[in-house]
């Protein structure tokens, strides 16, 4: 009997250095599956992901269910790659984006986030991945008009819940009011106006959508637009990670290509 046991607390032993081995291998495996774990993300390795899914062409279904596609899709897509992290959508209605945000649904908003003021007091920012100034457009060989100033006068078509009806009319423009901006262009194709304005990403997806009209962008505002991903104020740590990793992809010009992909032009800055 002494015998067998020593038999089998031999084996134990052994039994034991082995299991200890196993884990000790299998430390780094669990490890590295734990990605991103630093950044405080809703699920450990994945970065969660809120977008609209029916914003063409920054987020939204091919021919209305397809794959989830588009700019700021793609956008978040390198940045994961680029964090060596997982990515997970959650298709969320616009109204309820940031509420969904500060309950920690998701870990980030893709969905063309404009930084203003009132934002900054309550969520952190990337860096800008989109830059999109007001722009004037005008019927192509038209040259009375070159600068916000040259609308004194003129007929601009505008939506009367814009910002840019405002700018029209603070440059002298008489405005008439449209629904939006498919009206103002037949409006303008047709002569009927002088110019509209709009920020120059409705322009570019114009033209990437309908091809050349015939119209073209006379003059631009000096204070742009810029859209970024939106993080609640506890993700710090998240931001400066996504910053470099954003950084990294224009040095590689990955956001120059999806701004060609998707507008025909770089819009990243």
């Amino acid at each position: 009997m002494p015998r067998a046991r020593t038999l089998l607390g031999l084996a134990a032993a052994s039994f034991t250095v082995i299991a200890l081995a196993a884990c000790s291998s299998a430390a780094p495996e669990s490890s590295e599956s734990a990605a991103g774990d630093d950044y405080g993300l809703v699920n450990a390795g994945t970065l969660t992901v809120a977008t609209e899914g029916t914003y063409r062409p920054f987020s939204f279904h091919e021919d209305g269910s397809g794959d989830l596609v588009g700019y700021d899709v793609e956008v978040a897509e390198a940045v994961a790659d680029k964090l060596g992290l997982e990515i997970e959508f959650q298709e969320t209605q616009w109204d309820a984006i940031f509420a969904g945000l500060d309950a920690g649904r998701f870990d980030v908003i893709a969905n063309q986030v404009s930084i203003n003021p009132e934002r900054e007091e309550n969520y952190l920012f990337s860096e800008p991945y989109t830059v999109s100034p007001g722009v004037i457009v005008v019927k192509e060989g038209d040259t009375s008009i070159s600068s916000f100033a040259d609308l004194a006068g003129k007929t601009t078509a505008q939506s009367l819940t814009s910002n840019w009806y405002t700018l029209a009319q603070e440059n002298g423009a008489n405005v008439e009011a449209v629904e939006g901006w498919a009206q103002a262009v037949t409006l303008l194709e047709q002569g009927r106006v002088d110019a509209t304005i709009n920020d120059k990403l409705t322009f570019l997806d114009d033209q990437q959508t309908n091809g050349d009209r015939g119209l073209t962008i006379a003059a631009e505002t000096d204070d742009p637009s810029l859209s970024a991903l939106a993080f609640t104020k506890d993700k710090a740590d998240l931001v400066a990670a996504i910053d470099a990793a954003l950084e990294e992809l224009r040095a590689e010009g990955v956001l120059a290509e999806l701004g060609e992909k998707y507008f025909g032009a770089d819009v990243s800055e």
